[in-house]
């Protein structure tokens, strides 16, 4: 490890985090000192055990022992922590982690629900508003309005007394959508083949299976013929099948509640968070239901009481759709002194929205769709104005998503946060972020098993000296292309107006490389996914979820497992199930997990190692199984690098090389999907999309994650999808990427209502040249023009 020059503030013992022994994932029993109240950025190559160290190993650790603190009551009610692999942990502090992961995708959560901002605007128009309909909770679309009456008796003085009670809420929900400001009209044809009976599998419904539960209940019911065709139902049994209230039956297994198709599919599959369904059932969500605005609210989601208390001719609603810029502008017209200890809350709460550069949204967004980097800003906020100090802040690459422009502003803040006397540890790529560091920790020398030490800490200046990849890579700058290539037609995109487009025609060139960018929320996503998808063979890798569980792994996602277990039943003579942890190859003790789990009620569960397969989930059966020496366990512990290695050739091997080819070399076969990172799941979607040639791939962010020496490879990979005849359009912010492609289209000039227009399309060269945008501005300096 190279030392690099220490700070006299280090000397102090009590003046740093120190870390003994860390073995969390990767790591190599890592001993590294941290200064507090200092900005520390943790960087090196994808895969190299920062994560593991800054967010499995110090926040992991500060978060479990504070919940510790709490009475065992409260503490069952806490997510359990697991103690990291780590042999000291001295001089912690109260850890805050601001994280990527996406806000829950709930229909009824929304940016001004998250930030705490809705519920300070509903004190004030509960407070100011006229006409006055109500406390609080008549301005909220959550709570629906409701009253009752009846007859209540209670014991008093040993004597039965009888009284009639009545009571009202009044809430703010809109009565005809629920809250949720859409309205829905379903196509029956979508739900159904009338042609066919139940037993048939007339229902089309995704997981409506015909030996399902979800099917006998209909079979089963007695209010509908399992045998007779739909399109033949009396009037009666089509109301029963398609619209019955719920009621109670007894099948002949079981009991359960009866419902007509429509209720049932409409409260589990519609009243969610669209972007949160799976794939196959989103799309079927899409085609067999067509959503409006709500007619009785206008998808405002509120009732007509709430709507019509103002303050300023300005109701809730309006309020809440502003863009945050003007709601700003229109609460600092709003002085009443009754109010003013609430609206010094408020406007600090709005004001830092615009500080951290998502000025440009409206607090009726709803959250699932705020992007990874947007959901981070947005849990920041109810940070910056905090009075708390000697808090470890945790960040995992804030700027992901934002524009060189906007990373200033994140530096900022950043350093905001460390001169209020806090910890500020940062895992992150970007060499504008590093440069601003008080400290560096620098982790490799490569990913994966071939990572997970400390190469160097010091200062930037060090850093640059050090010769470790990232040291050699902190100054790189990709050149502007000397030639381009020539567009071979082009998906013309007319009138586009989503979100805050006006009314946009352009020409989004084929057969090249295109680089979409502008500042954060100018309207680059809003023009690409919004219009590019809808024409043929678009493939659209993005950074979203990759659903499964703890037993997903990139080989069962990308499908080598099939043939690599086929490969060991053909070699064997056995059938290919035996060499699934999930099916009859499953060790009996751990049922494939490898750990056995013992839950200890509000204490943290503990995992440990199953004794009776070693941690590798197969029975001993299955291990005995060889295929070119190696049995199945030894097969899933390979990185993707050694697998391609392995296999030698064949559908399976070149998953694994295009794998390598997205940087994904490092990642094991049997890794549970949850533990990768944004750039990691997009890559592996990308891998497996890369087959297809003559297509049009949309990328949004590719660059999210990566290493500085990653990033050549990135370019590499384009242009090789380019070079096969494919079209690439890439959404994206970093200059390495634009400098490289054949053509750019600049979005902005602002965000929000200040951007939605193309302020440039031409070559970077022209960009650099002859550009006038923050874009042309900040790519000018990057390559030094």
């Amino acid at each position: 490890m190279t030392q690099g020059p220490a700070s006299a503030h280090v000397a102090d013992s009590h003046a740093v985090i120190r870390v003994v022994g860390a073995r969390e994932n990767n790591l190599k029993n890592v001993d590294v000192e941290i200064p507090k109240r200092r900005l520390t950025v943790f960087t090196g190559v994808s895969g190299s055990g920062k994560s593991s160290l800054v967010f499995g190993t110090i926040a992991n650790e500060s978060q479990r022992l504070i919940n510790e603190t709490y009475p065992t009551f409260v503490q069952q009610f806490m997510g359990q922590l697991s103690r990291p692999e780590v042999d000291a942990l001295e001089n912690v502090s109260p850890a805050i982690i601001v994280d990527q992961e996406r806000m829950g995708a709930n229909s009824r959560s929304t940016v001004g629900t998250a930030t705490d901002a809705q519920a300070m605007l509903r004190i004030l128009f509960s407070r100011l508003g006229q006409p006055h309909v109500g406390s609080p909770q008549a301005f909220s679309f959550n709570i629906p309005s409701v009253s009752g009456a009846g007859a209540v008796t209670f014991e008093r003085g040993g004597k039965k007394v009888k009284e009639r009670r009545s009571f009202e809420i009044t809430g703010g929900m809109c009565p005809r959508c629920e809250g949720l400001g859409e309205a829905s009209d379903i196509d029956l044809d979508e739900l159904f083949d009338k042609t066919k009976s139940l037993a048939d599998g007339a229902i089309t419904v995704p997981g409506y299976n015909v030996d399902g539960w979800m099917v006998k209940g209909f079979t089963e019911s007695g209010f509908v013929d399992a045998n007779k065709p739909i399109q033949d139902y009396t009037e009666q049994e089509r109301q029963d099948f398609l619209y019955k209230e719920p009621t109670k039956v007894k099948l002949r297994d079981f009991n359960m509640t009866y419902e007509g198709l429509v209720p049932k599919i409409t409260k589990s599959l519609l009243q969610k968070d669209r972007d949160s369904l799976q794939p196959h059932i989103r799309a079927f969500v899409e085609r067999a239901v067509k959503f409006t605005a709500c007619p009785d609210c206008g998808g405002t989601r509120l009732n007509e009481g709430a709507r019509s208390s103002k303050i300023k001719g300005v109701n809730i609603a309006d309020a809440a759709a502003m863009q945050i810029t003007d709601l700003a502008a229109w609460l600092a017209t709003v002085d009443d002194a009754e109010v003013a200890p609430l609206m010094a809350g408020l406007r600090a709460t709005i004001d830092s929205f615009v500080d951290i550069g998502l000025g440009y949204l409206s607090l009726d967004r709803s959250s699932g769709t705020l992007s990874g980097g947007e959901a981070q800003r947005t849990k920041m906020i109810r940070h910056l104005g905090s009075a708390l100090t000697d808090i470890s802040y945790v960040f995992d690459e804030p700027t992901a998503g934002l524009h060189p422009h906007d990373i200033q502003r994140m530096n900022a803040l950043l350093k905001l946060l460390r001169d209020k006397g806090n910890t500020v540890l940062v895992v992150e790529h970007k060499p504008e972020v590093i440069e601003i560091a008080d400290h560096i920790v620098d982790l490799g020398p490569g990913a994966g098993r071939a990572g997970g030490e400390i190469q160097y800490t010091g200062s930037v200046e060090g850093l640059r000296s050090s010769g470790t990849i990232t040291g050699r890579h902190l100054d790189d700058r990709a050149k502007l292309k000397d030639s381009t290539r020539e567009r071979k037609g082009a998906l013309e995109i007319r009138g586009a107006t989503q979100h805050n487009l006006k009314d946009v025609d352009v020409d989004v060139p084929l057969g090249i490389l295109t680089v979409v960018t502008g500042v954060a929320g100018s309207g680059k996503s809003s023009l690409i996914h919004g219009n590019v998808p809808a024409f043929d063979d678009v493939i659209v890798v993005d950074q979203a979820p990759i659903k499964g569980n703890r037993r997903s792994s990139p080989a069962t996602y990308t499908g080598i497992l099939d043939t690599i277990r086929s490969a060991f039943a053909k070699a064997n003579g056995v059938k290919p199930a035996l060499f699934s942890a999930n099916s009859e190859g499953a060790c009996p003790a751990c049922r494939g997990l490898g750990v056995i789990i013992t839950t200890l009620g509000f204490t943290q569960t503990v995992e440990t190692l199953c004794e009776l397969c070693g941690g590798s989930g197969f029975s001993d059966e299955v291990l005995e199984y060889r295929l070119d020496g190696r049995n199945i366990a030894e097969v899933l512990a390979m990185s993707a690098s050694e697998a391609a290695e392995f296999l030698g050739k064949g559908p399976a091997h070149a998953i694994l090389v295009r794998m390598i080819d997205v940087g994904l070399g490092y990642i094991t076969l049997g890794q549970a999907l949850n533990t990768l990172s944004g750039g990691e799941r997009q890559r592996l979607k990308l891998a497996i999309s890369m087959a297809k040639k003559g297509a049009i791939y949309v990328l949004d962010d590719p660059t999210t994650g990566l290493h500085l020496a990653d990033v050549e490879n990135m370019l590499a990979m384009l242009d090789r999808l380019v070079e096969a005849g494919n079209s690439v359009i890439v959404i994206e912010h970093h200059q390495a990427v634009m400098a490289h492609a054949d053509w750019i289209i600049d979005i902005g000039p602002g965000a929000g209502h200040d951007g939605g227009t193309i302020v440039f399309e031409g070559t970077p060269a022209d960009l650099v040249t002859k550009g006038r945008t923050l874009t042309a501005k900040h790519l000018k300096a990057y390559v030094g023009a």
